[in-house]
């Protein structure tokens, strides 16, 4: 009998994780009927990371949160024991985003901030906190006043009007501090520290941008949520603002720490008021799902994600399982592959299989992708498992 782990990232907009590891069962399964195969959802630490701690047997506890614009949101986090897994992408993301519509100058951290109160406040010791997705650029200022609110969870604002915003201007920044965080204003850092105090949070994060300046989240990331040059000018002196206040309040300058930059400075908050870890996502998400107890036995890992290119190469799902495949044959599935051979080779994946090498037309690929994946299963179950068989001497 032969064993296949399937640790596969979702295809984004097509197949959850899950949906993919089940469609790979099913076309193995039709070559090597008696194989064991094993789903290991995973995730490289933005949307689907909540999806895998749920799958990995963490509970899902609903949390009504401010979406990135002040309306209501159901979100949650999902918990197992002390530690409590908050996924940004699923509160303050741009799936949030109301008809999708950008709202660069004022979206915001808050709800995040919310979901991390209700953790603690249930008990939780251990936040995990995965940043990717994320709809703001107001420096983790909204997550922070989240967790400085009195009295636990507070009410969601039901408008934008009445939300916290980003941090468009120095006016128009965070009234975290008294005046303003552009006024000489001051932290409530006593009250954030009574809320985290015993409170350790790992962040999941990717990117090694700093917080302002041409590589900062506002240069960089602030155009793909919507901002245009005059705006991104703006974000990154309100973003510069903030970084001052906290310097000042704190002790210490934080801005150009790689990570600070991450999720429209999400990650600068998280590095200089949270006292944060800040972890490789895929790293973090194949500890919490326990991935290496899976791989006991194991013939042949699939991993995979909806494209296989550069930023494959750069921390995400595929290369991070394979680097843990602890020398178990690794092959990958994906909806299209942009990657050389030598590249998967360097990755530690020995072959790539692509919905498009079935099918060319990549809007069919996307709109009916699983007899396809069940096709790859077919495929990769002949070209591996079976030889595999042969080698145990199963018949």
């Amino acid at each position: 009998m032969v064993r296949l782990v399937v640790a596969s990232d979702k295809f984004k907009g097509t197949l959850t994780s899950a949906e993919v590891a089940d469609a790979v069962r099913v076309g193995a399964q039709r070559v090597c009927p008696d194989a064991t195969v094993v789903s290991v959802p995973v995730a490289d630490g933005g949307d689907g990371t909540l999806s895998a701690a749920v799958a990995a047997g963490y509970t899902h506890v609903p949390v009504v949160a401010s979406g990135p614009t002040g309306e209501p949101v159901s979100s949650g986090y999902a918990r197992s024991g002390d530690t409590a897994v908050v996924e940004l992408a699923d509160v303050s993301g741009l799936v949030r985003l109301p008809n999708g519509i950008p709202a660069p100058l004022t979206a915001t951290s808050y709800g995040t901030g919310e979901l991390i109160a209700a953790a603690i406040d249930a008990g939780c010791t251990r936040i995990i906190l995965a940043i990717g997705g994320s709809a703001s650029t107001d420096g983790g200022q909204g997550l922070i006043r989240a967790l400085t609110e009195a009295g636990g969870l507070p009410a969601a604002p039901t408008s934008p009007s009445t939300a916290p915003g980003g941090p468009a201007s120095a006016s128009t920044a965070y009234n975290l501090a008294s005046g303003g965080a552009g006024s000489g204003g001051t932290l409530d850092l006593k009250t954030l520290r009574r809320r985290m105090r015993g409170v350790q949070v790992v962040v999941a994060c990717d990117v090694d941008n700093p917080l302002t300046g041409p590589r900062g989240a506002a240069a960089v990331y602030g155009p793909q949520k919507g901002a245009d040059p005059q705006q991104v000018l703006e974000l990154d002196a309100a973003l510069g603002e903030w970084a001052d206040l906290v310097a000042r309040e704190t002790g210490r300058d934080l801005r150009d720490t790689p990570g600070a930059g991450a999720a429209g400075g999400v990650g600068f908050a998280a590095l200089a008021l949270l006292d944060a870890e800040l972890r490789p996502g895929i790293d973090l998400v194949l500890e919490m799902v326990r991935f290496r107890e899976q791989l006991t036995g194991a013939d042949l890992i699939v991993t995979g994600e909806g494209a296989l290119d550069e930023q494959t190469l750069h921390g995400k799902a595929v290369a991070g399982v394979a680097a843990a495949a602890n020398g178990i044959p690794t092959v990958a599935v994906c909806g299209v592959n942009h990657l050389e051979a030598q590249q998967l080779q360097n990755l530690g994946v020995s072959a790539a299989y692509a919905l498009t090498d079935l099918e060319p037309d990549v809007r069919r690929c996307i709109a009916e992708p699983r007899p396809l994946l069940e096709q790859l299963g077919e495929r990769i179950a002949v070209d591996h498992l079976t030889m595999a068989r042969t080698a145990k001497g199963t018949p």
